[in-house]
């Protein structure tokens, strides 16, 4: 990046996990009776355990009450999607392996194993730092932030590539915010036939949205007071001709 910025921390795997599992609206269940899509059906404790709310003739019923306690049974999957249309738009994947508890018409999992994929790799999360992490403050609030950031204030966007090297944009044809969490904003640099993705750190983390509006106005501000990247400038003198 072309910034002075020595912020340059980054959720933890397990407290990127609980963020993936606060913000999800769906999950995938696969178990011995097969696989099943839940929407709004699931819930989640302070420690990171998960109930769902299933149908009594659902299969899951039939094998939480048959499998044998203490062993594996189900694996749950929750998908990280990006709110702002773009390529590849799923960011992670996060799956608990672990056996149902049935119990007041709802299945509570015991998780065995809980892993979770970004595009760096696979990663097996502790589960007892699982449990004890805390999701962003930011994973609720995050689709609607950046929806608006990409909708409203597109020059913003293109602002912010000011902190970019100029290397990263050549032969750019879009950027869209792509993720933002207590420690930074995320960017996605799309190609003709590739992408990438840039990080711009903050210069102290955010607990709310009112410090992340802070937060992005001193980006903005240094943004500005940046040249801009030679290889946006030739991206924008192509598109005028």
């Amino acid at each position: 990046m072309g910034d002075s910025q020595t912020w340059t921390a980054e959720p933890s795997a397990a407290e990127h996990a609980r963020s993936v599992l606060a913000a999800s609206w769906s999950c995938a269940v696969t178990a011995e009776g097969g696989r099943e899509e839940f929407v709004g059906a699931h819930a989640v404790a302070e420690d990171g355990r998960v109930t769902l709310d299933v149908p009594e003739d659902s299969t899951l019923v039939a094998a939480a009450i048959c499998a044998p306690r203490g062993e594996p049974s189900a694996v749950l999957e929750f998908a990280d999607v990006a709110p702002v249309p773009l390529r590849s738009r799923i960011r992670a994947r996060l799956w608990i392996a672990g056996w149902f508890v049935p119990g007041d018409g709802r299945l509570e999992l015991k998780p065995t194993r809980v892993v979770l994929r970004r595009p760096s790799g696979a990663v097996v999360v502790d589960l007892d730092e699982f449990a004890a992490a805390a999701p962003d403050p930011l994973a609720t609030a995050e689709a609607r932030l950046l929806t608006h950031l990409a909708d409203c204030h597109p020059d913003a966007v293109e602002r912010l590539t000011r902190l970019v090297e100029p290397d990263s944009l050549h032969g750019a044809v879009r950027v869209q915010p792509l993720a933002v969490d207590r420690h930074g904003l995320t960017l996605r640099i799309e190609r003709a036939r590739a992408h990438g993705d840039v990080r711009l750190s903050f210069h102290a983390p955010a607990d709310d949205v009112a410090q992340l509006t802070e937060r992005m106005h001193a980006l903005l501000s240094r943004a500005s007071a940046a040249s801009c990247p030679r290889a946006l400038q030739r991206q924008r003198t192509d598109g005028d001709r």
